[in-house]
């Protein structure tokens, strides 16, 4: 029942695909609907498998060697991604139902941008949902390139010059981390003579260039997963993608980053070397540098979808650095991979609850707005460790390093949820600059509801092993909680300092204008290095000829010879036989 539940969840995403090319070309316009049961539908099958319980597969015919499982990892990873995607393909079904009436009405190119993101939001969720489940290593890299090429036509949907600009962001830099995780995972495959991800993440303990193997392998997935100085198609892409796609990008897709660094650095490994060690510092580091930078930064922004798009940042740069404790200190991640995991299921549903507000307060229902914001604020209070499963995520993590006795990073991070609350703050507060009355769709605001619902109760219906979920004393309720106020009375605070203040905002994207003009410098200087090439073939190719013409000319000089001598023939071996009897003449009278 396992295998064919797994087979249907793989399969499914491709049959809607091949129902939306069959739409475009055999259904009239008028009764055209992308965004039917059927699309709906592409993640249920997946959701379904990660309740089934824990199951291997191995499939000798697939590629070099397939090897699928859903374990204490996998299985919960599955299961907020599912959901997660679930919630946003609801979402999207009343996001973009003007779109489909445009669509309908005989509007071309809304018609064309409809039926790119319906054919590439289930290709982008198979890819996805491979990850997961993958453990060797070609069919890792498979979901992770499709999920991640796919996505592309999420960011650029809505066509306009900031949406190109996002997409063209997100693209090079993906570019970018692809590579750099082809090249990590067949130097780490190649030095390790292995197939799997186990296999590659104990032939890395173990290679005498293993960090720097590691090293190239946490920059590449670190682009997806925001890494500082990486994390700038963040900002750019988020704000211009429709409200369902972002979801899928900071709640699921992000955390196919993290997912990377879990399964290919060995972490928790006792004896690593050194330089792992110090690999592992350094990425503590660069986790606690987003997660306070990008608070600074974030907090200024005016686009609701941008400050998000900066608490992404910070969030994982926070898992970043609990991640690298398992480099930097090995004996704490056992303790502390059940905590990580539940943080990032809880600020998947929570962070896609959030971007689907943004939608929700575009366009709002006939509620009380009070209400309706009270609402919009819970799962970002959630988030900041002070209400429901954000208290439970953050002390999952925490009670790991109390045990530890690393008390100066539960400091750190939990400042670091100050930064957390002010940009929840921030958002709200556009939100309501910004909203607009009426025009919410039921199936808009349901959506957003459940995933509401569910970021709460993330602990409830997360698939966990048992035990891993550790219940928080209520003595330390106060130094979870207290973050929160903080936040909210710094941004209060700052507000009424600034108000008569009138200042542009900083750009989105922050580094981006920084590495724009030293591209385009580099593309220019590669443009001129290959004129110069070119000149230097051209001079090669015109000296090579002339040698050749002059050789040429002197083959054609040799030839013309042989028709001189064919005819004197007779006279030459006369001539030569003479000589020949002379010098023997000679030689006698000697």
């Amino acid at each position: 029942m396992m295998s064919l539940l797994l087979w249907v969840a793989l399969i499914w995403p491709l049959c809607v695909a091949a129902n939306v090319v069959w739409q475009a070309y055999r259904t009239p316009v008028v009764t055209r609907r992308y965004f039917t049961l059927l699309w709906l539908s592409a993640s249920w099958p997946a959701l379904l498998l990660a309740y089934g319980g824990e199951a291997q597969w191995v499939i000798d015919a697939w590629m070099l060697g397939g090897y699928w499982e859903l374990n204490a990892l996998s299985r919960p990873w599955l299961a907020f991604t599912a959901l997660l995607w679930t919630l946003a393909a609801v979402h999207a079904r009343g996001y973009f139902a003007a779109e489909q009436d445009k669509a309908q009405a005989g509007d071309d190119e809304t018609e064309q941008r409809l039926v790119r993101l319906a054919l590439l939001w289930p290709l982008t969720f198979l890819g996805n949902l491979l990850l997961v489940i993958a453990q060797d290593i070609a069919s890792f890299y498979l979901g992770f390139a499709l999920m991640t090429f796919a996505a592309y036509g999420l960011v650029v949907h809505s066509g306009s010059e900031q949406a190109r600009l996002g997409a063209k962001a997100y693209l090079i830099l993906a570019v970018i981390g692809e590579g750099m995780i082809l090249g990590g995972l067949l130097w780490a495959a190649g030095a390790a003579q292995t197939l799997s991800l186990e296999g590659m993440r104990e032939g890395i303990a173990e290679a005498e260039q293993g960090a720097a193997m590691a090293l190239l392998l946490w920059l590449g997935f670190g682009v997806k997963a925001g890494v500082i100085g990486l994390h700038v198609w963040l900002p750019l892409a988020h704000p211009v993608a429709p409200a369902p796609a972002s979801a899928v990008l900071s709640g699921a897709m992000i955390k196919a980053g993290l997912l990377g660094w879990v399964n290919v650095l060995p972490l928790g490994v006792e004896g690593l070397s050194p330089a792992l060690m110090q690999l592992g510092n350094i990425m503590l580091l660069a986790g606690l540098a987003a997660a306070f930078g990008a608070a600074l930064y974030g907090v200024w922004q005016r686009h609701p979808k941008a400050v998000l798009a900066y608490s992404s940042i910070s969030q994982m740069g926070m898992l970043t650095a609990l991640v690298a404790m398992g480099l930097a200190a090995p004996d704490v991640w056992p303790l502390l991979l059940p905590g990580v995991v539940l943080f990032a299921a809880h600020h998947a549903l929570a962070k896609g609850a959030l971007f689907m507000g943004t939608s929700v307060s575009e366009h709002m229902p006939r509620w009380p707005q009070p209400f309706l914001f009270c609402l919009l604020a819970l799962p970002g209070v959630s988030l900041t460790g002070a209400l429901a499963a954000g208290m439970v995520s953050k002390w999952g993590v925490k009670s790991a390093l109390y045990d530890m006795h690393h008390e100066r990073l539960i400091m750190l991070l939990t400042w670091a949820a100050i930064g957390t609350a002010a940009l929840v703050s921030v958002c709200l507060w556009r939100q309501w600059q910004q909203r607009q009355q009426g025009g919410s769709h039921r199936f808009q605001w349901g959506a957003w509801l459940v995933a509401l619902i569910a970021a709460l109760m993330t602990p409830v219906w997360l698939p966990l092993p048992e035990g891993s979920i550790a219940p928080l004393p209520l003595k330390e309720w106060l130094g979870v909680i207290w973050p929160f106020p903080a936040g909210v009375m710094l941004v209060a605070m700052s507000v009424y300092l600034v108000r008569n203040v009138r200042a542009a905002a900083p750009p989105s994207g922050d580094l981006w204008w920084l590495y724009s003009p030293f591209a385009i410098r580099l593309v220019s200087l590669s443009h001129w290095v290959a004129y110069r090439c070119h000149g230097v073939k051209t001079a090669c190719i015109e000296a090579s000829l002339g040698g050749e013409r002059i050789v040429m000319a002197w083959l054609t000089r040799f030839l013309s010879a042989e028709g001189w001598m064919r005819h004197h023939s007779g006279g030459l071996m006369m001539a030569f036989a003479v000589a020949l009897a002379l010098l023997l003449m000679w030689e006698g009278l000697r």
